[in-house]
């Protein structure tokens, strides 16, 4: 792999910042300072260091990304943006693609990736994997709605839901919503079913990450290795 690419994939820099941080003699290849940042190295054999910081190399990328409205969970789209074309180009060309999917106007986390083993254990419908939205709605929730909601519900198509949990807050217009599948516009179908609707919906968590808070809408960053550590485990158990 070429010396940027590695820098790129690893989420050091853009490709821009490699070739100058190359050249000032900011970067090592097995203790040697390199002066040209389109050599190739062995991304698993070889040592490299960043600003002094050694680097390792992972198979895989995964990113969070704070999804905005408007924008469709898809690889691509004929009419709009993309959870794609919020990624640079260095990290969108490494066969990206959305771990699951927000409705075009449902906000907050979505986890991208190009390891199709994991995203496929962590969206296997026996892997219950946890997914918590913050919601508002039109019309205020009931508490004999709240429990019809969380005992499951019966939607347009006859699909009976799996039992969810709903916490309202005080106004019963909004709070919290956790689910443990992800069929197709389902908030939006379970409030239908109960007569209301859906006019604001955002996902914080899925399984065990959390939004970043310091992400603002349309940014992203890499999984620490910590994070990727519990989503190996997530996806062991399904």
């Amino acid at each position: 792999m070429r010396l940027d690419k590695f820098l790129v994939a690893t989420g050091k820099c853009t490709r821009s910042v490699a070739k100058r941080q190359v050249r000032a003699g900011a970067v090592t290849v097995n203790g040697l300072a390199v002066r040209s940042a389109d050599i190739n190295i062995d991304e698993y054999a070889d040592t490299v260091t960043y600003c002094g910081e050694k680097i390792l190399y992972r198979k895989y990328t995964y990113v969070m990304l704070n999804k905005p409205e408007g924008v469709v969970s898809a690889t691509e789209d004929g009419r709009d943006k993309t959870v794609l074309d919020l990624l640079p180009d260095g990290v969108r060309t490494r066969g990206m693609f959305p771990c699951g999917r927000l409705d075009k106007n449902t906000l907050g986390l979505v986890l991208l990736t190009d390891d199709g083993e994991l995203a496929h254990r962590l969206l296997a419908p026996k892997s219950h994997v946890k997914k918590i939205y913050r919601f508002r709605s039109r019309f205020p929730i009931s508490e004999e709605d709240a429990r019809r909601f969380e005992n499951g519900l019966v939607l347009e198509d006859g699909y009976e839901t799996k039992p969810a949990e709903i916490r309202l807050d005080e106004g019963k217009d909004g709070g919290i919503i956790t689910l443990v599948e992800g069929k197709y516009h389902q908030i939006k179908r379970m409030l239908e079913a109960l007569d209301n609707k859906i006019t604001y919906l955002e996902r914080l968590e899925f399984g065990p990450l959390t939004l970043d808070a310091t992400l603002a809408r349309g940014e992203w960053r890499y999984l620490t290795d910590e994070e990727i550590a519990a989503l190996e485990t997530h996806a062991s158990r399904a």
